[in-house]
């Protein structure tokens, strides 16, 4: 392997660690919100929080793996997660509001990343893992959408 594809593939590997680690962030982040959340909208949050928490730990594994699949190293070690990881954990007491802002900028960074990072893959040569990082877009994407949509009226529904 040449010295410039080495260092591309490390960019990758690099960058499905990043993604990795954000994706278990955001998924406890979830939790924090699925356990918190509160009023006339209560039922309804608490299931989209766990289902995309849910959503968004499932590609834990696949970051991982797809790490391992170039000769690669994942986020193994609990304490290594946040120093690699650009998503922040949620820290506080927070409003509904808050709480669905949160998760919004927590998808747009991912999305942005990923967008950058399939880039990245891409002029590696590594169709695979830009293949895998525009499908995750498609889900963030999908998230972010319906979160959006809850602070779209301006009802007071989400305070």
């Amino acid at each position: 392997m040449t010295a410039t594809l080495e260092t591309k593939q490390t960019g990758v590997i690099a960058a499905l660690n990043r993604q990795q680690a954000n994706a278990l962030v955001a998924f406890l982040n979830y939790k924090k919100y699925h356990w918190l959340t509160y009023g006339p909208l209560f039922r309804d949050l608490h299931l989209l929080f766990e289902e995309q928490g849910d959503g968004v730990f499932a590609t834990i594994d696949e970051l991982a793996e797809r790490s391992l699949m170039l000769d690669g190293q994942p986020v193994a070690d609990p304490t290594d997660y946040l120093p690699v990881a650009t998503v922040q954990p949620s820290t506080g007491k927070l409003s509904v509001r808050q709480m669905v802002e949160e998760a919004i900028a927590t998808h747009e960074l991912i999305i942005k990343e990923m967008h950058e990072d399939a880039e990245t893959a891409d002029d590696a040569g590594d169709i695979g893992t830009a293949d895998l990082l525009t499908r995750l877009v498609q889900d963030h994407q999908k998230y972010r959408w319906f979160l959006k949509e809850l602070l779209q009226k301006g009802d007071g529904l989400v305070s």
